[in-house]
């Protein structure tokens, strides 16, 4: 009471401080709104250019039937390996007609120039600008025709995709890319499809 008479509210500022409040809820529901549409993404600019588009070419040493009989006797140790891979005479009453390498050949592994490391951009980027930590996540091998002495094997990659899923890990980008391998003759030897995680 004021003055002995009862206190009453001023219907206009009543009005006012519920506009005000209305206001206040209204900037809250949208600054929701918006955090809630903003999808969290580890995809960068580079990746969404660089999506199927094969990079620059390398080309290994013409592979010798040395090579092929080392990298046979390495990953066949202590067994003797299969004599497609290192005798002549024998390889040529085959189908093949000359000794092959093993599928798991690698005819850069004596290469002096080692390829290029993958642009950061390409790898997935936090929105904050760090860097993502990344492990393999496995790959799955096709082979074509198989590699033999005097072939040159030319190798390319490319992005091909990637997926964002949350996990154990938080969020995380699984990022698919493709290896091809061809011979000489424009042959198919190889692809790869790899999986990097990066989180």
């Amino acid at each position: 009471m004021i003055g002995g008479l009862p206190h009453t509210k001023d219907p206009a500022t009543e009005t006012h401080k519920q506009n005000n409040r209305l206001f206040k809820s209204t900037l809250k529901s949208t600054a929701y709104e918006r955090m809630s549409n903003t999808k969290l993404t580890y995809v960068t600019d580079e990746m969404l250019a660089s999506k199927g588009v094969w990079g620059p070419s390398r080309s290994s040493y013409p592979i010798t039937d040395t090579d092929i009989r080392r990298w046979a006797m390495a990953t066949h140790y202590p067994k003797h390996p299969p004599r497609i891979y290192w005798d002549t005479e024998y390889a040529s009453t085959t189908k093949y007609q000359s000794i092959i390498a093993p599928p798991d050949f690698n005819p850069f592994a004596w290469s002096l120039e080692r390829p290029a490391a993958l642009a950061p951009g390409l790898a997935g980027r936090r929105p904050d600008g760090k860097s993502l930590t990344g492990m393999n996540g496995g790959q799955t091998d096709t082979y074509g025709v198989p590699m033999r002495p005097g072939d040159v094997i030319s190798a390319r990659s490319r992005l091909i995709g990637w997926e964002e899923r949350e996990g154990r890990l938080g969020h995380t980008l699984y990022v698919r890319t493709e290896i091809e391998w061809r011979n000489q003759n424009d042959e198919l030897v190889k692809t790869r499809i790899s999986i990097s995680v990066r989180y």
